[in-house]
């Protein structure tokens, strides 16, 4: 009879002390995605534009370039960026401003870049401008980018 009157305080006690589903923390959040946009940039300076926009991209990321030319998967991403021309070509950035889904699954950043490239005589050509990244938590808790 004891056993019966026990074991169900004892499953409501144990059920009460459940973890809650608590929301994400907003400021470890947007420090995620910041050190996940500065691991990209500084892998574009060392490794290359082509490594970085490939390691970055999620399987099914897009990226618009030039003339709303849209560059669909990583695997293209990367052919795209493997041209001759971005070989010597170098892309600085550092977004300005990180917004965080409330569930913590996707983000968005914005700033501005510069992008750095020499022409035949060697002359260096800079054009400023301002990016736009979404990005999506993958299921490994890693953040990759959606659209650029």
């Amino acid at each position: 009879m004891l056993k019966q009157i026990f074991l169900p305080i004892f499953l409501l006690l144990f059920l009460a002390c459940e973890p809650q589903n608590l929301p994400p923390d907003p400021a470890k959040l947007k420090q995620e995605i910041f050190d996940a946009e500065a691991a990209f940039a500084e892998m574009a300076a060392e490794k290359g534009i082509a490594e970085a926009f490939y390691t970055f991209a999620a399987e099914d990321a897009v990226i618009k370039r030039e003339n709303d030319t849209l560059i669909m998967g990583r695997v293209a991403i990367r052919q795209y960026y493997s041209a001759p021309f971005y070989q010597s070509a170098k892309v600085e950035w550092k977004p300005d401003f990180i917004k965080v889904s409330t569930h913590g699954d996707l983000a968005y950043t914005y700033g501005k870049f510069t992008w750095s490239s020499q022409d035949s005589t060697g002359k260096v050509n800079k054009i400023k401008g301002v990016f736009h990244t979404v990005w999506q938590r993958q299921a490994d808790g890693n953040w990759k980018y959606v659209w650029d």
